[in-house]
């Protein structure tokens, strides 16, 4: 799939995905900042991707994981800094949820510390009863 706005594309070609850059923005990111390249590029190898692009340069990165039926975790998502403000996020939310092959999806789930109101414009909202959800959580793993 490919989507264009003015100068901007977003692709889900993995060929064009620029893993030095997307690297390095996870490096500086409070999520992932110790996550190891070999993690990254594991990570993204066994995910649905969504590169946003000015010509060559990729500026933007957000990757689904899903069994495309039932279950869909956003994550990693980033614009780089010198791109923030230009509705570049919102864009890219708009075409993750129209995806094809992640219509139906009947639990959506991701998390932040900070987006909160760009996520609400798509459906979501804190998890109404969080006593329901378990996790496994190692932080000793970046």
């Amino acid at each position: 799939m490919e989507y264009k706005h003015n100068q901007f594309t977003i692709s889900n070609d993995p060929s064009r995905l620029d893993m030095d850059a997307i690297c390095d923005f996870l490096s500086r990111a409070y999520w992932a900042d110790k996550r190891l390249r070999s993690d990254i590029e594991r990570s993204v190898e066994n995910s649905i991707n969504f590169g946003i692009y000015e010509g060559d340069r990729q500026i933007g990165f957000a990757r689904v994981l899903s069994d495309k039926a039932v279950f869909a975790y956003i994550m990693d998502v980033f614009i780089h800094e010198d791109y923030r403000g230009k509705g570049l996020g919102k864009w890219l939310m708009e075409c993750i949820m129209a995806h094809p092959e992640l219509q139906r999806i009947r639990r959506w789930m991701l998390a932040t510390n900070d987006a909160h109101e760009l996520y609400r414009q798509f459906g979501f909202t804190e998890i109404d009863n969080p006593g329901l959800w378990m996790h496994k959580f190692d932080p000793s793993i970046g």
